[in-house]
């Protein structure tokens, strides 16, 4: 059983150092210290930290080169019967940064508090997830557990800025595919209550640029047909169904921020000299649409905000991602029925939603393979790229005793239609 589920330990007491710790936790401190940092991670550090990992598990790594610069690391454990589906288990190695003057710490100290809070980027997003794979099954190995279906560890990089030269990638070179994937799992968020959220889908991002060209002239005149005139219109008709979505959300229980659109406008791009009226403004905009949206409509809807603003207004993508998969949460699939029977035995309460942002487990399911975003961390705060980001010692050890049971039971699932 696991332990019991009334918070991490307050008080104070709690040392500093890795004498007094779980070596587990120490661990996870040294991983965080590795400045995997955009916009320049050092990726060579995490690949020896890995190569050290494997060692020490006794397992092989493999890596893979899919883009200069930018490598995957695979650390396999190999099932009783390898023609059996795989279970990827998948994390990013880069983190997001930092503004260090709003921190309490060193973001890169993995300093730990008398509460055991343990500050450091990535502490939740998602080193803490990286260690409790690799512990949970340096724990199942010395146990002399093994299971029929494979386990493959993968690390990859960039997924912080998008999985362009990551995940996206990956997914569709030949060493992807044979891995010989059944079933990933990847990162979630954070809950706050008792319960656990998984997330079974995601919005798609659009990252979208609208270019509002216009009469240039002279700052001292009434210049007719602005860019400026253009682009007020534009921002208004986004940011007006920004308050409907935002209205939608704050007024049904039902709904989650994954079931809305969340719309905000992120740059504003124009002028040359406070006297000139620019001949071209352009406004960008982060819109993360639901996979039950009719993304050909949601486009119309945007193409008829650019007509009513003006003459030749346009736009383009920067990012624009149409997939719609969901992955099976009903009881008769096999994968999900192993994940949430395993939940209900060590009496964890799951919340099911779709993921308000956009992790690589979005490339996972366009290639059709059912994907879970899941990070056991409950009864605390979401700081994914907040400031002063922790994770608290006790529910990081808690994490890792939910990856021994699910594993054995991801990995155990008896062979499908078409394995026999």
């Amino acid at each position: 059983m696991l332990p019991d589920k009334d918070g991490p330990s307050g008080g104070g007491g709690v040392q500093d150092g890795p004498r007094t710790e779980d070596p587990s936790v120490t661990l996870f401190r040294e991983y965080l210290r590795l400045k995997t940092v955009h916009p320049e991670p050092d990726y060579d550090a995490a690949l020896r930290f890995l190569e050290r990992m494997a060692e020490e598990l006794g397992l092989p790594i493999k890596k893979v080169e899919v883009c200069p610069g930018r490598v995957i690391a695979i650390i396999t454990w190999v099932g009783s019967r390898p023609e059996l589906k795989s279970v990827v288990l998948n994390s990013h190695t880069d983190v997001v940064p930092v503004y260090e003057e709003h921190w309490k710490y060193d973001p890169f100290a993995a300093v730990k508090d008398a509460d055991g809070n343990i500050y450091g980027r990535g502490s939740q997003d998602m080193k803490c997830v990286t260690i409790q794979y690799i512990e949970a099954i340096r724990r199942l190995k010395t146990a002399g557990k093994r299971f029929s279906r494979t386990i493959h560890l993968t690390f990859v990089p960039d997924e912080e800025v998008g999985g362009h030269k990551g995940m996206e990638t990956f997914v569709k070179l030949p060493e992807f595919h044979k891995l010989n994937i059944g079933f990933a799992l990847d990162e979630g968020l954070a809950n706050p209550t008792n319960a656990y959220t998984v997330f079974y889908g995601e919005r798609n991002p659009w990252w979208i640029t609208v270019h509002c060209p216009g009469s240039p002239g002279h700052g001292s005149r009434f210049v007719e047909n602005t860019a400026a005139e253009k682009l007020r219109r534009v921002i208004n008709s986004f940011l007006e169904f920004r308050e409907k979505e935002k209205h939608r959300l704050n007024t049904s229980e039902c709904f989650t921020l994954g079931d809305v659109t969340t719309v905000n406008m992120t740059m504003v791009k124009g002028g040359v000299a406070y006297n000139v009226v620019p001949a071209e403004m352009d406004v960008s905009f982060d819109l993360r649409i639901p996979p039950t949206d009719n993304l050909q409509e949601f486009e119309e809807k945007i193409k008829a905000w650019c007509k009513e603003a003006g003459e030749d207004v346009t736009y383009d993508f920067a990012q624009k991602h149409m997939d719609q998969n969901f992955t099976c949460t009903e009881e008769s699939d096999p994968w999900w029925h192993a994940f949430s029977s395993t939940c209900k035995a060590i009496n964890m309460t799951v919340k099911k939603e779709i993921f308000p942002a956009a992790t690589d487990s979005r490339f996972i399911r366009e290639e059709g393979l059912p994907a879970i975003g899941f990070s056991p961390m409950n009864l605390t705060p979401i700081l994914l790229h907040d400031h002063n980001e922790y994770l608290n010692e006790q529910v990081f050890l808690r994490g890792i005793q939910v990856y021994e049971r699910l594993l054995p039971a991801l990995a155990s699932v008896p062979p499908l239609s078409g394995e026999e």
